[in-house]
């Protein structure tokens, strides 16, 4: 009987490209997209003709379709999928994308996005406003933007439970800022991000409210670029141009009544009970299929949209007892050189909002061992672990 296990490092991820995410207005988001594809076929040293399978997230409202994206890229594809555009999904997408080529449904597999949320038409404008797209979804919006409740901001939902946390378990906003500052020092570090001026822990506090208790330094940036990886199998990815990072474990979304997509299950604000979160059988399977343990990954990364996410995530894969993540990582625990980096390309906090494409751009340029300054030392494996639930495990080849 065929078990998720089979699918362990049959696939890798072969090529990968990005821009710098920034404030581009004028541009559309799959000529973002279009940049970040070309970077990756060099990066491969694939052609166009082999990509046989496409896989895009919608960038804004009034964003890129696949089917155009196909036209304009030049790809004939055989295989194609498109979700929303939320980092909820960037796992999942991955995941999908690893599974088409082991089931042989295609060769080979571009996957990514190309964000235009600057644009008139784009993400930044409608929040909360007359335009509010999510206002129109049956629920009132699948993220935590809750319009008919009053909650028109994503950073409410994080607010709310990062506030039940610190009643729960202790910590303030000295503690969560630490968060932001170590993710700004791994921006400083790596050219392409948007943002690399360090601040200090004084800084942070000095920050305005936004949604008490997180500051303007708790919220990711809202920018434009592209970024994408090329999937194909194993087999293959070792006659390419360089070292393959295979795809050693993956697993699902989890959503659910106990489930909210800004917190650990336990703290959300739409959950029917509230209990201290232990991680699950369904929430350890990538780290089983890769037969790691959480003792061997060297890099963690994670959908930063909001700082409280990160000790969410660290505390849902078991990386720390629950209660104790913010705690954990003070003293520099996730900074450059600390004991378990996290985000060391900046994240969505510092380098750009990338629906977390860009950590999957850096987990591979790690294990390559592409990194320069920001390189962690002898990086074999790399976890991508957000707090909602759909990890994937990176490995080198």
């Amino acid at each position: 009987m065929n078990t998720p296990y089979h699918l362990a490092s049959k696939t890798a991820i072969v090529g990968v490209g990005s821009t710098r995410f920034e404030k581009r207005p004028e541009r559309s988001g799959t000529s973002f997209l279009a940049d970040a594809f070309v970077q990756a076929l060099a990066d491969s040293g694939l052609r166009r003709q082999d990509i046989d399978g496409l896989i895009v997230q919608i960038g804004s409202p009034g964003g890129q379709d696949v089917d155009r994206v196909a036209e304009m890229l030049g790809i004939e594809a055989r295989f194609c999928g498109q979700p929303w555009a939320h980092g909820m999904w960037t796992g999942s997408l991955l995941t999908e994308a690893a599974m088409a080529v082991h089931c042989g449904l295609a060769n080979c597999v571009l996957v990514g996005r190309g964000a235009s949320h600057t644009a008139p038409h784009g993400m930044a404008g409608t929040f909360g406003g007359a335009g509010d797209f999510e206002a129109m979804r049956e629920g009132g919006g699948l993220t935590g933007e809750m319009p008919h409740w009053g909650m028109t901001s994503p950073g409410a939902g994080a607010a709310m439970a990062m506030q039940r946390y610190f009643s729960r378990y202790g910590g303030g906003s000295r503690e969560l800022g630490a968060v932001a500052v170590a993710l700004r020092k791994h921006a400083g570090l790596n050219p392409m991000a948007a943002l690399r001026k360090p601040f200090t822990i004084d800084d942070y506090l000095a920050s305005r409210f936004i949604t008490e208790p997180l500051r303007l330094l708790d919220y990711c940036q809202v920018s434009d670029g592209g970024a994408c990886v090329i999937v194909t199998s194993t087999e293959r990815a070792r006659d390419l141009r360089k070292t393959p990072v295979l795809i050693a474990g993956v697993q699902g979304l989890s959503l659910g009544r106990e489930e909210f997509v800004f917190s650990v299950p336990g703290l959300g604000v739409q959950q029917q009970s509230t209990y201290t979160h232990k991680p699950r059988e369904h929430d350890l399977l990538a780290m089983r299929m890769a037969g790691i343990k959480t003792g061997d990954v060297d890099a963690f990364y994670t959908y930063d949209a909001f700082t409280p996410l990160v000790p969410f995530a660290l505390e849902r894969y078991g990386f720390v007892p629950t209660g104790e993540g913010l705690a954990w990582l003070q003293g520099g625990r996730i900074e450059p050189g600390g004991e378990l980096p996290v985000n060391t390309h900046g994240g969505l906090h510092s380098e750009g909002h990338s629906s977390a494409w860009g950590a999957f751009v850096e987990m591979t340029r790690q294990l390559r061992g592409e990194c320069g300054e920001r390189q962690v030392k002898d990086a074999k494996v790399a976890f991508w672990g957000p707090n909602f639930g759909n990890a994937v495990v990176l490995t080198r080849g």
